[in-house]
């Protein structure tokens, strides 16, 4: 089957579940207000290539593997604030600008504030399509996610550089948003990695106590 016939064949499919509807209209409203209200249109696009591809495979692969209300949400706050701070680039972001006068910090934070939700949002929904899709096995499906988000978050960095000096490099400043910080991309990676660890953390001394109750209830 041609990759024309397979367009062809596919129907959407029909999608009951009231939270992922909601979830869908908010985040569809982040994303149009972030680009009619952008400063950068180039670095929109740039931004929003990986946004892209997140939604594709999310809607394609719905039919097939669907993810639970909690992991629907966390992608949704994930995406919404990435593409927030595609609206204004993440080194001029409004919130960012706000935390640094706030908490007098020597920089616009909001770009580390995406790195660490990157891990840390990311870390439930990558566990939960490892056990209930990939069928690994449990003590994978902890560790799975970390690791993903540690080599995914060098992987990006180097996607930025990229992007920043080969082929973009009129939006280079904007689109890496290191202002100035010569351990940008390290100090972005330990963030996504320590989000990832505190998440599957959390998810783990939850499901700990919670084995416990029932337990005890028995």
């Amino acid at each position: 089957m041609t990759f024309t016939n397979a367009i062809s064949t596919y129907r959407t499919p029909v999608i009951q579940n009231f939270w992922l509807k909601s979830f869908i209209g908010i985040f569809f409203a982040f994303w149009s207000s972030s680009l009619l209200g952008t400063t950068d249109l180039p670095n929109w696009l740039l931004e929003n290539v990986l946004v892209f591809g997140a939604v594709f495979f999310l809607f394609f692969t719905y039919r097939k593997h669907q993810f639970s209300d909690l992991s629907y949400l966390l992608i949704c706050v994930y995406l919404c604030l990435h593409v927030y701070g595609a609206k204004h680039t993440y080194a001029e972001n409004p919130l960012g600008y706000w935390l640094q006068e706030t908490f007098q910090t020597s920089r616009n934070h909001y770009d580390r504030i995406v790195h660490f939700s990157f891990g840390f949002l990311l870390a439930y929904p990558m566990r939960e399509a490892f056990l209930k899709w990939a069928k690994f096995p449990n003590w994978v499906a902890w560790l799975l996610p970390i690791e993903i988000a540690l080599s995914v978050s060098g992987l990006y960095e180097l996607i930025e550089w990229a992007v920043a000096e080969l082929f973009f490099p009129a939006q280079g400043v904007s689109y890496l948003g290191t202002q100035g910080d010569a351990w940008d991309a390290q100090k972005d990676i330990f963030l996504a990695f320590t989000g990832a660890m505190l998440a599957i953390a959390i998810v783990y001394v939850l499901k700990r106590l919670l084995n416990i109750q029932k337990k005890t209830a028995a």
